[in-house]
């Protein structure tokens, strides 16, 4: 197939990809195509997704889920309206999108439940004296409730909020199931909430 112009071997190989839709049977082959596929321009879609990401390991991670829907939607593809890169380049930079949609959100939710638990730990504009000490006093009640959460769970909301980090990340990082560290996360800031309302 190397003695094909590389667009007609693009097609080729996601047309073999395609193949099992049509016939199981042809699962195994469809998987090679897939490999074949993969290593022919996964270079090339990197590049794409690190541009769109701005991170290196989101863009792996985008790529991964492009590959996926590569995979999925391989029987779609219409050599007559893209060109086969085109195409594959369009589901990379729309899983990046995605991937970076749902990242912001994750963590804007994250930073808003904590905000939101530590919301009259801030005192107002004027730098009052009694206002600064309240802030102390409400900045060592949040440092004690912190204490009182159990230390796996206290390390991953500290993550979470402090280092910016995503649900992902954390779980990455951690080496945690992604729906561990959200029940962490949630039930942690649930016990915050319960113990700076006690405090306060």
């Amino acid at each position: 197939m190397t003695s094909l112009h590389p667009d007609l071997q693009l097609i080729a190989l996601i047309d073999q990809v395609a193949e099992r839709l049509l016939d199981p049977a042809r699962q195994r082959h469809s998987e090679l195509a897939l490999r074949e596929l993969y290593d022919s321009t996964s270079t090339k879609l990197f590049g794409v997704a690190v541009k769109v990401c701005g991170n290196r390991n989101w863009a792996e991670d985008a790529l991964q889920e492009a590959f996926i829907t590569i995979w999925r939607s391989a029987g779609d593809y219409r050599s007559t309206l893209s060109p086969p890169l085109a195409w594959m380049g369009m589901i990379v930079r729309s899983r990046s999108l995605d991937f970076l949609r749902r990242r912001t959100s994750e963590r804007a939710d994250t930073v808003q439940e904590l905000d939101d638990v530590m919301s009259d730990t801030v005192a107002g504009d004027s730098p009052d004296p009694v206002d600064t000490a309240q802030a102390s006093e409400q900045a060592w009640a949040l440092h004690e409730c912190l204490r009182k959460l159990e230390a796996r769970q206290r390390e991953v909301v500290s993550l979470a909020y402090l280092r910016d980090l995503s649900h992902s990340e954390l779980a990455e990082q951690l080496k945690l199931p992604l729906g561990t560290v959200k029940t962490w996360i949630r039930r942690g800031l649930e016990q915050l909430r319960g113990c700076m309302a006690r405090v306060a």
